[in-house]
């Protein structure tokens, strides 16, 4: 015998009103200043529900409102506006080289920044330790509470799943499988969400960056390791155990071999040609006990050194296959190369560009992007926001009002 179809649960006043509120403090989050009139233009809400539901988001502390200024027809219509400052998000880049906290308010502006050194770490507990650190620093520049923080997105140069576990696979990948996000939750009382590094770049690009209203994208951190994130239709991909974007396939890619990055690469042929006695060219001056920066070769092939122009264009056609890989598999419309050499591979851009259109008949547009090396904080920032913002009628906010 067939079962009854299940009655849908009943709309009690309490569902309708969260419900409303919601909708309400999705429109001001985004508009930041509006009218009562214009709530209840953007909600098709009534009057009386606008204008309620405003007053119980004022006394939660989401929402402050403003003088309503001069009219000279009738009563001045309220001003609403989301409050900013109602509470703080933490974006952590826990790079293998160095931890980067940005400290932001809800409308997304840096309030504080700080970084350390993480060379020379070996152990997960050291690595918790210095995250914990530059976390207080920030926090501390800031002026801003433990209780006044409602989440922190940290980004890690590991696979992530979806429920934020560290993929342990591959032994460089369980150096960050630390603990970090149930020891931050302990020592802070807020939650810690983890995310692939290239993921939140990805989130960074397109919030902030040179992917604002690209909704197909790839980001290629492109430092010392090639790290991709992948959005399709504006959804970040993660695969069935977040190893989406990896980049270990390109061991298998001829003409390239492995995972080094654009700055990998540069220092590394910048050093061996210093060490070449055959081999004239103005690294050697540059050069610091034999070893030259990928800094150093950029800025030498700006002057025009020839040994440092082959090197990048050595290097642009290596990475012109990997985009071109990359455009084929997912299509996107635009690739982003990102990270701390960002700025300095503007320079590989004419030569790549003309590479991967003999590569692909859709080759994907490619950019540089703006964020230098803050891109995978600010992705951090952005992941924490969206969290607050889908949670924000159950946390409890413990800022100082207005």
């Amino acid at each position: 015998m067939a079962k009854p179809p299940a009655t849908p649960p009943t709309a009690t006043p309490t569902m309708l009103r969260r419900v409303n509120a919601g909708k309400v403090l999705g429109v001001l989050n985004r508009a930041q200043v509006m009218t009562g009139t214009g709530l209840i233009e953007a909600t098709g809400l009534t009057r009386a529900t606008v204008h309620a539901v405003c007053n119980d988001l004022i006394s939660m502390g989401w929402v402050v409102e403003l003088d309503p200024g001069r009219t000279t027809v009738g009563r001045p219509s309220r001003r609403f506006e989301f409050n900013g400052r109602a509470g703080y998000v933490l974006g952590i880049d826990i790079g293998a080289a160095k931890t980067t906290v940005l400290v932001s308010d809800l409308r997304g502006e840096t309030v504080a920044k700080a970084g350390r050194s993480a060379a020379g770490v070996k152990t997960a507990g050291e690595r918790t330790g210095i995250v914990h650190a530059t976390v207080v620093e920030a926090l501390t520049s800031a002026g801003v509470s433990d209780a006044e923080v409602l989440a922190a997105g940290a980004g890690v140069a590991a696979p992530v799943d979806r429920d934020g576990n560290i993929l342990v696979d591959d032994e460089f990948w369980r150096r960050f499988d630390s603990g970090l996000a149930a020891r931050l939750t302990e020592l802070h009382g807020w939650p810690v969400l983890l995310e692939n590094d290239a993921n939140l770049a990805t989130l960074g690009e397109h919030w902030r960056g040179e992917a604002r209203n690209v909704d197909d994208l790839v980001v290629l951190l492109a430092g010392e390791r090639f790290g991709s994130g992948l959005m399709d239709s504006g959804r970040l991909l993660h695969g069935s155990r977040g190893g989406a974007g990896e980049m270990v396939f390109l061991k298998l890619l001829e003409g390239v071999g492995d995972t080094h990055g654009i700055a990998r690469i540069a220092r590394e042929e910048g050093t061996r040609a210093v060490a070449d006695p055959s081999v004239r060219t103005a690294l050697s001056e540059l050069a610091t006990d034999g070893e030259v920066t990928a800094e150093q070769v950029f800025s030498a092939a700006e002057a025009g050194d020839k040994v440092a122009l082959g090197i990048l264009q050595d290097i642009a056609a290596r990475t012109a296959r990997v985009v071109a890989t990359l455009g084929i598999l997912f299509n996107p419309e635009l690739v982003v190369l990102g990270g701390a050499v960002a700025d300095a591979a503007s320079a590989l851009l004419p030569d790549l560009d003309k590479q991967l259109a003999g590569y692909t008949s859709t080759p994907p547009r490619v950019a540089v992007s703006s964020l230098g090396d803050a891109i995978v904080s600010v992705g951090a920032v952005r992941h924490a926001l969206n969290y607050v913002e889908q949670n924000a009628l159950d946390l409890e906010l413990g800022c100082r009002l207005g």
